[in-house]
């Protein structure tokens, strides 16, 4: 008769502490680069032109702050805008789709 052979005891712990270890260097990677992505800095200078208007950063980043749930009136203060300029921009925002629009670079 043909004798049968056991299969090798194959040990998955060392696998299972690899995997671990590679999700823990993943997680530290990802939020290293969230933090470099969301850094905006609502009192930069470059926010506005030399005659008070907002530039492209500048409306990024009140878009930025409409992202993170920021009111107008909040939005108003921290750029130092009237609040009807901060409206305007929250309606700007709303019909990029808020949220879900395609968010710009800064800097």
């Amino acid at each position: 008769m043909t004798e049968k052979k056991t299969p090798h005891a194959f040990d998955v712990k060392p696998v299972l502490d690899l995997i671990a270890g590679i999700e823990a260097d993943l997680q530290r990677l990802k939020g290293l680069v969230e933090q470099q992505a969301e850094k905006f800095d609502p009192a930069n200078p470059h926010n506005k032109t030399p005659d008070g208007k907002l530039t492209d950063e500048g409306v990024e980043c009140c878009y930025r702050m409409f992202d993170e749930g920021k009111s107008r009136y909040t939005v108003a203060q921290q750029m130092k805008i009237s609040f009807a300029a901060a409206t305007h921009r929250f309606n700007s925002w709303r019909k990029l789709g808020g949220k879900k629009r395609t968010t710009a670079l800064l800097g």
